[in-house]
């Protein structure tokens, strides 16, 4: 059948009901029965200028669930109330089409479990309110596009806030507010945090970085069903990556945020010409990953390529391989041979185009807790395997949140890490060129024991590290390490005055305006690249997810050595 439509199968049992067609609505709000606890949505059809439908779920309080996306190479969804912790209630599930503006018409429908012996009686569909129409909807046709929904259903159910404007579901986009959950889980007492900031912005900052007080308030307003606003900058979280993929761009994937949940605007774009973010999840064709914390994002400057790996959601580990392709913007999953296990909270370095894995959190049932490794797995993305190398030497115990740093394309220098109950603060190097592990003897002040902190490569010889955390707390000081006389070095940044772990730190290059002058002393307008380190995101343990950006002149860190 050619005609385009979006279906949905509500339970095990149920038929397949027609959301979207071709001549239709373009959008529709489900509520779907507490007794459901399975819901698939698939297209059918020739797509033809239809670019995209998306997908979300919300609990009874409008607090989004899950989010999917079908396009035409990915044309089916599915989700299961056990693999959802917060599913806990009947949901909403809300369906858009983009890419087809003949309607505009928003209609929601009551939808109850299929019961074979049962008759279904028309349903009921009422018109949302919304207060932005790009087009005006005679009554008329409003009529014509209301009789073409399918009937579903003997009874109906009552659709929380249906006399509300179905809008981008509410989140805080500078952070996210207090709510009392720790970012990780430790035996003994948590000690408080001094207060992160005031409420102003920061020279340096894009984004606030709020106050407690001023975090509770956004978090009780956040929960507020008819307020919202398009999101321009991704929601607050930890765990995520940050990936550089030229001079200009870099893009962030994944993460957890408020109430300890994953975010549902899992993949951003980040324009350093104007600082600003742009939405990148439905940019990108194909499979995208599955929601998660702790895994790993690297760019290979050869292929262009960003190759995502591991990670963890709630009760589920990912051993998988995904592939960004940022030239046709496509995702890919690779099935690859060889064996790696499950693994979060790993290092993953970029060395002559292959993955060089190292050390992790993976899945042990026994005994508790979850086990870390020390293993080294290299991915060749040219033959899709994994391969174990034959390395000598003294090699760093099992850890995980570690940091790993590449330095001349010769050597990885690994940093700190947590192997439950302990905290590290030792630091390794693993020769490229003889694979061997050395313990690296070094000096100066070190910085305490610590995990989840953020690490950047300044110049060919030094390398950064930030914040984290060491069992108790999360930290705000910053050193910076000299490979070439194995020295660490304490340096005050005011802008980096805020305890955060689980951040993501970068170097990129900025543009900055200068005036100069030709032989002939002539003034002429120029630009002049310097280096700029970029911190994002990140958590307090304290229940505070940060979303702001962070910039600090490289070159003002070095003089500071």
């Amino acid at each position: 059948m050619d005609e385009f439509g979006v279906y949905a199968v509500f339970g095990v049992s149920g038929p397949p009901q027609r959301l979207l067609s071709a001549d239709g609505s373009s959008r529709v709000c489900v509520v779907v029965p507490a007794t459901v606890g399975q819901v698939v949505l698939f297209s059918s059809g020739r797509w033809g200028e239809r670019t995209s439908v998306n997908a979300e779920l919300y609990d009874p309080d409008r607090i989004p669930i899950a989010i999917g996306k079908l396009t035409p190479y990915n044309r089916c969804l599915s989700w299961e109330q056990w693999d959802e912790e917060t599913w806990v209630d009947s949901v909403t599930l809300n369906v858009s089409l983009e890419g087809d503006l003949s309607a505009e018409l928003e209609v929601i429908m009551a939808v109850k479990e299929y019961t074979p012996k049962g008759t279904s009686a028309p349903l009921t569909v009422q018109e949302c309110q919304r207060k932005r129409k790009r087009n005006q909807v005679s009554g008329e046709d409003r009529q014509k596009s209301v009789s073409r929904v399918t009937k579903v259903s003997d009874e109906e159910n009552v659709c929380p806030n249906s006399t509300t404007e179905k809008t981008t579901p509410v989140r805080n986009v500078r952070s996210h507010g207090k709510v009392g959950q720790k970012l990780f889980s430790n035996r003994s007492e948590f000690t408080k945090l001094k207060e992160a900031a005031d409420g102003g912005e920061t020279p340096g900052i894009v984004g606030k970085t709020p106050s407690q007080s001023a975090t509770k308030a956004k978090s009780r307003q956040a929960k507020m069903p008819t307020q919202s606003a398009s999101l321009v900058s991704p929601s607050g979280r930890w765990g995520q990556t940050l990936c550089p993929i030229d001079t200009q761009t870099a893009i962030a994937i994944g993460g957890q945020g408020a109430r300890m949940q994953f975010c549902k605007d899992p993949m951003w774009k980040l324009c350093m010409e104007d600082m600003s973010w742009v939405a990148a999840e439905t940019l990108a064709e194909g499979p995208t990953p599955e929601a998660r914390i702790g895994h790993t994002a690297v760019y290979d400057s050869d292929s262009r390529r960003i190759f995502v790996f591991g990670g963890a959601k709630n009760k589920k580990w990912f051993n998988d391989v995904h592939i960004l392709d940022t030239q046709s913007w496509k995702w890919t999953m690779v099935e690859a041979q060889g064996q790696v296990p499950p693994l979060a909270y790993h290092s993953c370095s970029m060395f002559q185009g292959e993955l060089f894995v190292l050390g992790g959190v993976f899945p042990r049932p026994n005994p508790e807790p979850d086990g870390c490794s020390d293993s080294l797995y290299i991915f060749d993305p040219h033959l899709s395997i994994w391969y174990q190398p034959f390395v000598t030497g003294d090699k760093p115990s099992p850890r995980s949140g570690h940091s790993a740093c590449v330095m001349q394309e010769r050597k990885i220098y690994i940093f700190g890490g947590w192997d439950t109950p302990v905290c590290f603060s030792d630091m390794y190097m693993l020769d490229l060129g003889l694979m061997e592990f050395s313990a690296v003897k070094t000096t100066g002040k070190a910085p305490s024991p610590r995990s989840w902190h953020g690490s950047a490569v300044l110049s060919d010889t030094k390398f950064l590290i930030h914040g984290g955390y060491n069992g108790n707390n999360a930290l705000s000081d910053t050193f910076i390490f000299d490979t070439d006389t194995n020295t660490w070095t304490e340096v005050t940044v005011p802008q980096l005055s805020v305890p955060r772990a689980g951040h993501s730190i970068i170097t990129m290059e900025t543009v900055g305006d200068h005036h100069f002058t030709d032989n002939r002393g002539i003034d002429m307008n120029g630009s002049s690249a310097k280096r700029t380190l970029l911190v994002f995101g990140g958590g307090d343990n304290e229940g505070n997810f940060y979303s702001d950006l962070t910039t600090v002149d490289v070159d003002k860190l070095l003089s500071a050595v």
